[in-house]
């Protein structure tokens, strides 16, 4: 199955109220007209991985699902998942204000446990809200409350980082689009820097290791050993495709726990870490 690397499709609108005035201090009033949320450069929500934790509404807290989290760039756009749904909003910051505004999301048929704090989520990072940040730089908690008292709580999440991390090979790449693995190798690549100017891993059924070392957003792969097992042919399929991308140079990105190296061929492969804690 091949996907075009895009923003997720728009499956449904949230009519999230801004709560602004109409002199266009809301969201989606920025400066520029063009409906974009704005940010000060200072701010010290933005670039940061938020996972929800809890929402209290009405003095009842509830936690939050695994997944629901929240992330705001410097445009002033806001990215995440309500628990089960993806979504994007705008966003404006001064100060210690923020403002949400418009919003889209997914519509996908959730648990109706999740479905419910995603309605309340929904409702609560909507309008005028305040932003408090506590604690220190690499381990942060943003509490956003209404001008009604009910309040969202956020931890933040550092990016995992390129060395030392088993980088669970996901998709495959060509271009600008992405392709599932073929059937039956989910789960089964993975590699792993090292800070030494290592890397091993599995090529989905023969294991290898080599040298690849890194110069800024660059790695450069020398040659790669590996076992010599014959494999189904699905396998075979990735192992190619795999060693086709670790070799010579290639550019890499991190994006959250998030891995991508595209070789100079425009061939790429996609790669997630493992969750927080495990």
């Amino acid at each position: 199955m091949r996907t075009q690397r895009m923003t997720v499709s728009v499956l449904a609108l949230l009519a999230l109220a801004a709560c602004g005035t109409e002199s266009g201090s809301g969201a989606g009033s920025g400066d520029s007209g063009d409906g974009s949320g704005t940010v000060r450069p200072e701010a010290p929500v933005t670039g940061v991985h938020w996972n929800v934790s809890s929402l209290t509404v009405g003095g009842k807290r509830t936690a939050a699902p695994e997944g629901a989290h929240v992330r705001i760039d410097s445009r002033g756009k806001a990215t995440g998942n309500l628990g089960c749904n993806r979504f994007t909003a705008d966003v404006r910051i001064e100060g210690s204000a923020m403002t949400v505004g418009r919003s889209t999301s997914t519509d996908m048929a959730c648990e109706k446990d999740v479905q419910r704090f995603e309605t309340a989520m929904a409702r609560a990072f909507s309008g005028e809200l305040q932003a408090a940040v506590a604690g220190r730089s690499d381990e942060k908690t943003l509490t956003l409350t209404t001008p009604g008292g009910d309040s969202m709580t956020l931890t933040s999440e550092p990016p995992a980082p390129l060395t030392g991390t088993a980088w669970k090979v996901t998709g495959l790449v060509s271009g600008s689009t992405v392709a599932s693995l073929p059937a039956g190798t989910e789960d089964k690549a993975h590699l792993t820097f090292g800070k030494d100017g290592s890397v091993e891993g599995s090529l989905g059924c023969n294991s290898f290791h080599g040298r690849a070392t890194v110069s800024g957003s660059t790695l450069t792969f020398g040659p790669l050993a590996s076992t010599r097992k014959m494999c189904p042919g699905p396998e075979m399929e990735l192992e190619r495709a795999l060693l086709g991308v670790l070799e010579g140079k290639a550019a890499y990105t991190i994006d959250h726990r998030s891995l991508s190296i595209e070789a100079k061929s425009g061939k790429g492969l996609d790669a997630t870490a493992p969750a927080a804690g495990t």
